[in-house]
């Protein structure tokens, strides 16, 4: 069996004295989507930021196609064809779109920018007629789709998502998993996601993890997870299910 693109082993993270993963496995593998899904404060987005290099892994091992980047910079991780579009989005707001784009595009190939860009504006028809706006006067919903239209003008290998849908409604939300779900069944691109909404989540991906505390404590398929009590019962029921579709 192959490497997975993504190799995270053993990886404990501290803020301060404060341990927030407490030993955490998990792989991605090429072409697959992964989930990882859990309460608020479980640790989730930590552990994406660990990858990235901010806040650094103090035990544990994280490779990216076959690389060690336990210790490289965020800079230098960045240029390995790993691209993240942060929890909150982190837009340029005084920018126009454009140059939000241009600055994701600071790692590819300047030669490819134009086709980058006209693949990136197809997959988020919005972005086309605002291409000379602020980013800060988009919607919350425009502002999504320009953090990941960023990151995918950078080529990455593998996309890391922290909470796309996070207070957006429920049309923004599906036009946004769509999307991630085309680009994974169209280009084949690898990707991470955090999310806080189990039900789309798990539907969308191939294989999910679940975090509590900082630890992981169950992994299956997207549609195992789905039917697994505890995961019904903690992260499905009481109306989220409702909500999610």
């Amino acid at each position: 069996m192959s490497e997975p693109l993504l190799c995270v082993r053993g990886v404990k993270t501290y803020y301060g004295r404060v341990q927030a993963l407490k030993g955490v496995d998990l792989d991605v593998n090429d072409g697959e989507i992964v989930t990882l899904i859990g309460a608020n404060g479980a640790g989730k987005s930590t552990l994406m930021m660990t990858v990235c290099g901010n806040p650094r892994a103090r035990e544990g091992t994280i490779t990216f196609a076959g690389r060690d980047i336990t210790r490289l910079p965020t800079h230098e991780i960045a240029r390995l064809k790993l691209a993240q579009a942060p929890e909150g989005r982190r837009i340029f707001p005084r920018m126009t779109v454009l140059e939000n784009l241009q600055m994701g595009a600071t790692t590819a190939d300047p030669a490819e920018f134009d086709r980058d860009l006209e693949r990136v504006v197809g997959l988020f028809p919005y972005l086309s007629r605002r291409l000379g706006q602020r980013g800060g006067t988009l919607s919350g919903g425009e502002q999504q789709m320009l953090a990941i239209a960023r990151a995918l003008m950078s080529r990455p290998r593998l996309l890391m998502l922290d909470e796309p849908s996070l207070g957006l409604a429920p049309l923004i939300v599906r036009q946004i998993f769509d999307a991630i779900r085309r680009l994974n069944a169209e280009q084949g691109l690898s990707v991470f996601l955090v999310e806080q909404n189990a039900f789309h989540a798990l539907k969308l991906a191939h294989r999910g993890y679940v975090m509590v505390n900082g630890l992981i404590t169950l992994t299956g398929s997207g549609r195992e997870l789905l039917e697994r009590p505890e995961v019904k019962s903690a992260y499905l029921e009481g109306g989220r299910q409702q909500v999610a579709r």
